[in-house]
């Protein structure tokens, strides 16, 4: 690894960027590189004033925006691990992965400030507001609020007292762990992602050498922070090339996305396959069924004509000056996919998963291949688990600096994944071509996709609603880009208050309304099925899922 790893990224492009605008805020405040450097020493203070030490664990939960990023990069280069938090999820689940990562310090907005409760994290020093930098919570009588307060001048200064040849961030083993990432909130299905300094590195080498970003050039940060997709590619790549990347700071509709892309006109989009799959439905789909248009593309030479304009249209979308739209977390429509290698549309499909941090595979959108996951990166290795790689499918296995270490306190997982062989097991199917490029097939786990790249296990909602009256069995699906709840009805409890089918029914709309309720909101069920018997089951009772899947 080279020198410190990314904290030598992060301290050159504080000393070569200066004055340039580093973060801003959509329809906020922006700040300076220098502004970013004089925050980070004056959290490294914060640390060193409350006692936390290299390799102690700071929790952050919040939504996109610049004093997000600050922590982050305030907590990595002080040698802490950082565990990013989604904010969508329940009070519960933010309790119990601040006590399960034995964070000593949790930050927060203020607006989430609201679910939580401090008696149920006991082992936090203090909860501090990245809104206001204050201190909410203090556990240390008064330390807490007062070292806070000693924060509050740098992250109101304009950046003149950053010196960044003073900078002096510690030496970190390529071993070293510097996220502490959950893939899931709830105690039950808990796992967290030890990802080593190694792998951030690798990751942001291979963007550095094979992406193209220059300085000053902008980005959207619009996909959640606490996932490794969002985070390496919307954010700590391009601020090591000196880019200055706007943070979205609320859920992102399309609209507000689009809207953002008009105004910030970035250089590089990163997306999930649902949000360009609506914009092409919305804005496109429509265009092409008008019989004048049918008509038109069935006439040589015309049908280019046509097929321009709604490039055109797209990139208007979009802000015009991109280079490439990258595409991951899921498999994009093959119709959308095919009709936009049709037009000429700069996008791509790479592949990779948290326990990558989280890059397996990309190509360049002038290199890609149709129906392509992309070629393995640099520094990992792949093979199928099959006999014939490249044409019978296999579980895709991986190696290589881009891997976890581990899963927190969870042997058992970590041997799982690793298995006897030492490779990372991914759990998803597919086959590789000569050149190392991965077509993915299937899933072998279960893992869906929220909307805007969120991770949905459906065993946490069927859990859920399992738990509730009136339920035998349920199972989860994606049905159509809607997370659909099939309901097998305890038919005992059912029939002892004689409820007819309409009123069973009922029963299942009540169940899903309560069920929402306590789930985050990119979980929530659009639609319940009555099922009318059990699943079928595999010898250790286990529903035979891939059965029920469309």
């Amino acid at each position: 690894m080279d020198n410190n790893g990314y904290l030598s990224y992060v301290e050159s492009a504080l000393s070569a960027n200066g004055n340039l605008h580093a973060f801003s805020d959509f329809k906020g405040e922006s700040i300076t590189y220098n502004q970013v450097g004089e925050r980070i020493v004056a959290l490294h203070r914060l640390y060193a004033d409350l006692g936390i030490n290299k390799g102690d664990k700071v929790a952050l939960i919040g939504r996109n925006m610049t004093s997000w990023a600050v922590v982050y990069l305030g907590t990595i280069t002080y040698g802490a691990v950082i565990v990013p938090i989604l904010p969508d999820f329940n009070s519960s689940d933010i309790h119990h992965i601040v006590n399960h990562s034995e964070s000593k310090l949790l930050f927060s907005t203020d607006l989430l400030f609201d679910k939580l409760d401090e008696t149920k994290m006991k082992g936090l020093m203090g909860i501090v507001s990245i809104n206001q930098c204050i201190s909410l919570v203090d556990n240390v009588k008064g330390k807490v609020t007062e070292s806070v307060e000693k924060l509050q001048p740098f992250f109101k200064g304009d950046g003149s007292s950053f010196m960044p040849e003073k900078l002096a961030f510690p030496e970190v083993g390529s071993e070293e762990i510097m996220v502490l990432s959950y893939t899931s909130g709830t105690s039950g299905f808990s796992k967290g992602v030890l990802l080593p300094h190694r792998s951030i590195w690798s990751n942001i080498k291979y963007a550095q050498e094979h992406l193209i970003l220059k300085p000053k050039e902008r980005v959207v940060s619009f996909l959640p922070l606490a996932h490794a997709y969002g985070c390496l590619f919307e954010f700590l790549w391009p601020f090591t090339m000196g880019c200055h990347i706007t943070f979205l700071t609320r859920t992102p509709s399309p609209q507000i996305i689009t809207e953002a892309f008009r105004k910030v006109k970035p250089h590089i989009i990163l997306s999930v396959p649902l949000i360009l799959e609506k914009i092409f439905k919305k804005r496109v789909q429509p265009q092409l069924e008008e019989p004048k248009v049918k008509a038109l593309l069935k006439i040589p030479g015309l049908n280019k004509v046509v097929y321009n304009k709604v490039k055109k249209k797209l990139f208007e979308v979009f802000g015009e000056e991109f280079r490439e739209i990258i595409i991951g977390g899921a498999a994009l429509n093959k119709d959308v996919e095919l009709f936009l290698r049709k037009i000429g549309f700069p996008f791509t499909i790479g592949y990779g998963m948290t326990e990558c941090g989280p890059l397996i595979s990309y190509a360049p959108w002038t290199e890609s291949r149709r129906f392509s996951a992309g070629e393995l990166v640099d520094r990992m290795e792949v093979k199928i688990d099959s006999k014939d790689p490249y044409n019978e499918v296999g579980e895709i296995l991986v190696k290589g600096d881009n891997t976890l270490l581990g899963y927190y306190k969870n042997q058992e997982a970590t041997d799982e994944i690793f298995g006897e062989d030492g490779w990372l097991h991914t759990g998803d199917l597919g086959v590789i071509d000569e050149q190392n490029f991965i077509y993915i097939k299937g899933r072998s786990k279960n893992l869906l996709l929220g909307a805007s790249g969120q991770n949905i296990y459906p065993e946490e909602i069927e859990a859920a609603i399992n738990s509730m009256e009136y339920v035998q069995e349920c199972l989860v699906r994606d049905n159509k880009g809607k997370l659909e709840a099939l309901i097998y009805p305890d038919y005992e409890a059912t029939d002892a208050e004689k409820l007819n089918q309409a009123q069973i029914e009922h029963k299942l709309q009540e169940i899903k309304a309560a069920a929402n309720k306590i789930l985050p909101a990119y979980m929530n069920i659009q639609q319940v099925t009555l099922f009318p018997e059990e699943f079928e089951k595999t010898p250790k009772k286990s529903i035979k899922r891939y059965k029920y899947i469309k």
